[in-house]
């Protein structure tokens, strides 16, 4: 089954089971899914494709809103959360005053959480961004996403938007430090799981050098028929590809 859409701005804490407890922040339009990236296996289903010159129409929260919604959280909490966490309905980069909101997020934390990190759940695509990275930097935790090797791979299973390739986003990586990779592997036929595409991944891996390699599979809903979740035993033996090749790497 997929998840429903965010409807607010705070939700959880959650258990996440790759932060453990974690204060989710979504900081695009209520109720509507917004995303470069159309992946196969997207808990929240397909999405249309992004279009930056429509922006304005989207809805997105203003800083005061999200300041206030943090705020009011934060100070109900009876335990502070290990991590507060930019995810909900698609890619938190988006946000046209994303820089801004984190210096508010960042600030909140200081004052209210102190012992909290703050994370970002990316798909990496605006990465290319010297700015974006700038602000990428300010969070204690990146978590960045890289499915593929492979760029005909990659318009296959993140179907990103028009003009967004691999080779870019690799570059914008190797640019950004202490990087966390995430990487969702499946199975069948508009899977990720095939030998070219992890020799590929993995070299890709090596160009900058992550300071771990998050590695899991289907878990929750996804909206394509063709793909099934990797087994153990293919999960294992990509570990210990990227072992060898020296990155850290864990299966959740």
């Amino acid at each position: 089954m997929l998840l429903e859409l965010q409807k607010g701005i705070i939700y959880g804490p959650i258990n996440s089971r790759r932060l453990g407890s974690s204060l989710g922040i979504n900081i695009l339009p209520s109720g509507k899914k917004l995303c470069t990236f159309n992946c196969v296996y997207c808990q929240y289903g397909w999405s249309k494709v992004y279009n930056p010159q429509e922006s304005c129409n989207f809805g997105f929260p203003s800083v005061k809103a999200v300041r206030k919604a943090l705020k009011k959280a934060l100070i109900a909490l009876p335990m502070t959360s290990a991590y507060i966490t930019f995810s909900g309905n698609g890619e938190p980069t988006l946000h046209p005053e994303f820089g801004q909101i984190v210096d508010e997020v960042i600030s909140l934390r200081n004052k209210l959480a102190p012992e909290a990190k703050t994370a970002v759940l990316s798909n990496s695509a605006l990465v290319t961004d010297s700015t974006v990275r700038k602000t990428l930097a300010k969070l204690d935790l990146r978590v960045m996403k890289l499915d593929c090797g492979s760029p005909e791979i990659f318009k296959k299973y993140n179907k990103p938007c028009k003009d967004i390739n691999l080779e870019d986003i690799t570059d914008g990586l190797a640019k950004l430090s202490d990087v966390t990779i995430q990487t969702l592997i499946s199975s069948g036929k508009s899977g990720n799981f095939n030998s070219k595409n992890i020799i590929t991944w993995i070299e890709r891996l090596k160009c900058f050098k992550p300071l771990s390699v998050q590695l899991y599979t289907l878990d929750r809903g996804y909206p394509a028929k063709d793909i099934e979740p990797a087994s153990k035993d293919e999960l294992n033996l990509i570990k210990d590809q990227v072992q060898k090749a020296g990155i850290s790497v864990e299966i959740f």
